[in-house]
């Protein structure tokens, strides 16, 4: 089945481009129910964007999202002469979605969703030079014409180690889940702690079950030599001034109270998250994560963008809702220029050295990835409060 995603024709203050694994949902924001309407003229070809994301089943909250922002960025901005169509690719299968949104005239791909969606896409749209901007983040699938939107835990990483490092903070510790994820974390503070000059001091992989983190909190703080060097029932203090957990914020609660029977305790270290923490807004409620700071990218303009989206679809866009809304205003700001009507995208529009600005702040495609311009985020009782803020500029 397809769904129509809507045009708009009324402009508001959305912000302006400049020309030239998936973490979990939040509630669900009601279906896509609008009808396109027709902003074309007669005999004019429209520049067709198709979205590619699951409409149904498990995944089906954040892929509504993605294409109704998409709608939303194009009311936003007043482009005419522009057809959005979502194709449910959790209903039709990535492969079949992709074949149907080409033989509809296809000229821009937005999506997949899903990593292992990409494959299919790319065997349908590659051949017949269509780009495709996937909202994932799994920087494995970036190659050829498909470009990757979603926030990189690399990026992450290093932002939030270039902050502790600035705050005199070079002892640093880690704790990476098993699988991908992890082992893309585990490179990047590495990475990092070269760069800016630190050291890691311990780097513990844990499953990620209740049962494993016991474990993994005595296993990074060393308390076993610590233990044989005390003296006098006092043990050496732990051996890290700061601690990237990179895992969701409530596995980082979860962590707390271990870590504090092993000597960590609330205050005595840094604690350090990762993007996964900007979904969880509950996490102003743990005590343990008060003055933990991590890496995101800025989020004053998705809050505005998500109240014209709750005012136009009802319910709350998932985070990732700003990944298509920039992508349509990436793709509007070319049209016209070097997109021309009728034409497949011009991949060569995004590799603009100093990049684009969109609800996420300012991002380019280095590598087929996009990189972006994160700010430092830290958790307090009265909210995320922003420490150090996002670079303007590349």
């Amino acid at each position: 089945m397809v769904t129509a995603v809507a045009l708009g024709v009324l402009a508001s203050c959305a912000p302006r481009v400049r020309a030239p694994v998936e973490t979990p949902p939040p509630p669900p924001p009601p279906p896509v129910v609008e009808k396109p309407v027709e902003v074309i003229k007669p005999g004019q070809e429209p520049y067709r964007i198709a979205v590619l994301v699951p409409l149904s089943g498990n995944n089906a909250p954040v892929g509504i999202s993605l294409a109704n922002a998409a709608t939303l960025a194009l009311v936003d901005t007043g482009k005419k002469g522009v057809r959005i169509t979502s194709y449910d690719t959790a209903a039709l299968g990535a492969g079949v979605a992709a074949s149907r949104a080409l033989a509809d005239g296809a000229q821009l791909i937005l999506g997949p969703l899903l990593a292992s969606d990409a494959h299919a896409i790319r065997a349908v749209a590659e051949p017949k030079g269509v780009t495709m901007l996937s909202f994932s983040n799994d920087a494995a699938i970036a190659s050829g014409r498909m470009m990757v939107l979603g926030f990189q835990p690399a990026q992450s990483v290093n932002r939030i180690v270039s902050f502790s490092v600035s705050k005199g903070m070079k002892r640093i510790a880690g704790l990476v889940p098993q699988g991908v994820y992890g082992q893309r974390s585990s490179v990047a503070l590495t990475q990092a702690a070269q760069q800016y000059g630190a050291d890691i001091v311990a780097l513990t992989t844990f499953e990620r079950r209740p049962a494993a983190l016991p474990a993994a909190a005595r296993r990074v703080t060393d308390y076993d030599a610590r233990q044989k060097l005390a003296v006098g029932g006092q043990k050496p203090p732990i051996p890290f001034d700061s601690l990237l957990i990179a895992d969701a914020g409530a596995v980082a609660a979860s962590f707390a109270p271990h870590l504090a029977k092993y000597g960590a305790s609330a205050g005595s270290f840094l604690m350090m998250g990762t993007e996964l923490w900007n979904t969880e807004p509950g996490l102003v409620r743990s005590p343990s994560l008060n003055g933990a700071v991590f890496a995101a990218v800025p989020d004053a303009r998705f809050a505005a963008m998500a109240r014209r989206y709750g005012a136009r679809f009802g319910g709350t866009p998932s985070r990732l809702a700003s990944l298509s809304y920039d992508a349509v205003l990436l793709a509007v700001s070319v049209a016209g220029g070097s997109w021309k009507p009728g034409q497949p995208f011009p991949a060569a529009a995004l590799a603009d050295p100093q990049g684009f600005a969109g609800i996420d702040g300012i991002f380019r495609f280095r590598n087929n990835i996009a990189e972006r311009g994160m700010e430092v985020q830290q958790v307090t009782p009265g909210g995320f409060v922003v420490v150090s803020p996002a670079p303007t500029t590349f």
